[in-house]
């Protein structure tokens, strides 16, 4: 028989501590609850997830196999059977279906509870009807993210492994999947528990001092302190710095492909997709609105967005999607500006040039084939490729500009990175603690009070990025983002 054991055993928190609520949890956690852990359509099995005290007695209350009743049955272990609703005869009344009952035993399970997994034939109507024979023997429908909620409030995982774990399924490359991995392994969480420990250390430290006179503190306690603390925030600021990469690879970057009609801009969008998506004609204005797809390059999602050209319009159509684009360039991580490198530019492309921010611009001088009127001397700042995209020349070297002006270092493994919630406590800690070396740099047993009163805030902040310190609304607003089965 196939062991689980290993691949189930649960994974410790890096915290080692379980969470502190700050406020009541309002989740029933007496509740059996269960959910389709699939997602829907055809497909060979769809599985339906089942975490609490009652898992076992409605497995022997819905699972007909050969043999000893499910909940007689060792941990890790599955059967092979036939689901029933409870209280009928398969034989009489009708099965709902064959499958697999898998069997997890608390604490060796995802949620910690006891759980059991009926892998029946996939498709909306199976699954649909183990669930409800499942609910029907007393289960109870389980809410966005709850089962990983349950993970993390029985101590299995921090909230950075919990967050890893919607990173890993939302994952839209390998570069992000291999970052969600890292993460939910634990290296973020060991970052952030060996900076906690250390700010306890000086906390303590400091409220120490308040014991001594003046005279009585030794001269190098101080300065260990603030050592100590000068070490945190150079942590946090490199912490900090991951931040626009791992915005990248959850959210993806926005292309924006602008321009006058005529230039090119649609053949841009299919040489890069490599395939004809847009409608590509002679004719000026025959982009209307955005046209978005989606790219990964080199490891980063990317959103690119065709626009409309830009123009003196009198058709209110294009009208829109002139100022739609306008919108787009506005948001865009880059700008691809695209012109006709055979003709001289007109002054209405100068002075939209003129406006690009150039730490996110990039030229392309199309039609190359055709002859060039422009070089890289008439957009002095800019990053600038030459193309013939009717031909695919110029290309491979706009694709790495795109990487170059992103930032990240395609040859390195995806990493573990902070994320927007992330961001926004580590920044909010290390203003405290910066402050904190402020005030103990001028006058430093005049300042022992507020400053240990700065750091005891710096902690809390930081608590809430493991989830050694939560409250029900930080936990609603992370695990409402998961999908009902995980």
């Amino acid at each position: 028989m196939f062991d689980m054991q290993n691949s189930w055993h649960p994974v410790e928190s890096a915290c080692g501590n379980l969470p502190t609520a700050l406020s009541s949890r309002n989740v029933n956690m007496n509740n059996t609850i269960a959910a389709i852990a699939t997602a829907p359509g055809e497909a060979g099995i769809a599985i339906v997830r089942v975490s609490g005290s009652e898992s076992l007695a409605i497995a022997d209350a819905i699972f007909r196999c050969s043999g000893i009743r499910p909940s007689l049955r060792p941990q890790n272990t599955f059967v092979h059977g036939y689901i029933q609703s409870p209280g009928k005869c398969a034989k009489t009344d009708g099965g709902v279906d064959e499958g697999i009952l898998l069997i997890y035993k608390a604490p060796h399970s995802y949620t910690r509870e006891d759980v059991i997994e009926i892998q029946g034939h996939g498709g909306a109507t199976s699954a649909r009807r183990i669930l409800r024979a499942v609910l029907d023997a007393g289960a109870q429908m389980a809410t966005p993210g709850e089962f990983t909620r349950r993970a993390f409030l029985s101590g299995r995982i921090d909230l950075l492994q919990a967050e890893a774990v919607m990173d890993l399924i939302r994952a839209r490359s390998d570069r992000a999947a291999t970052a969600a991995i890292e993460q939910l392994e634990g290296s973020l969480s060991n970052c952030f528990t060996n900076i906690y420990d250390t700010l306890i250390t000086v906390a303590g430290d400091l409220e120490a001092t308040l014991d001594f006179g003046e005279d009585e503190l030794p001269a190098a306690t101080m300065q260990t302190l603030k050592t100590q603390l000068g070490t945190v925030t150079c942590n946090l600021t490199a912490l900090l710095k991951t931040w626009d990469e791992g915005h990248l690879l959850r959210e993806g970057a926005i292309v924006v492909i602008s321009g006058h009609p005529n230039v090119g801009k649609s053949t841009l969008l299919n040489a890069l997709l490599g395939s004809d998506r847009a409608i590509v004609t002679h004719q000026p204005g025959t982009t209307r609105d955005t046209l978005e797809e989606q790219l990964v390059l080199n490891g980063i999602p990317l959103r690119i967005v065709d626009t409309a050209g830009l123009r003196d319009a009198d058709c209110r159509i294009e009208q829109e999607g002139i100022r739609r684009a306008h919108s787009q360039i506005s948001l865009a991580d880059i700008n691809i500006w695209v012109v006709d490198g055979s003709d001289v530019l007109s002054q209405s492309e100068r002075d939209h040039i003129a406006a690009c921010n150039p730490e996110h611009c990039i030229v392309v001088m199309n039609k190359a084939d055709l002859g060039s009127q422009l070089s890289d001397a008439d957009f002095i700042g800019l990053s600038t490729v030459s193309c013939s995209l009717r031909d695919g020349i110029g290309v491979d070297l706009l694709r790495k500009t795109i990487v170059d002006i992103l930032g990240i270092t395609t040859t390195a493994p995806g990493h573990a990175t902070l994320s927007e919630r992330h961001r926004i406590i580590v920044q909010e800690a290390l203003n405290e603690l910066n402050e904190t070396l402020s005030l103990l740099g001028t006058n430093a047993d005049a300042f022992a009070v507020v400053a240990a009163g700065m750091v005891r805030n710096s902690l809390d902040l930081l608590g809430e990025i493991t989830g050694r310190i939560y409250h029900k609304e930080l936990l609603d607003t992370i695990f409402n983002r998961f999908c009902v089965g995980k």
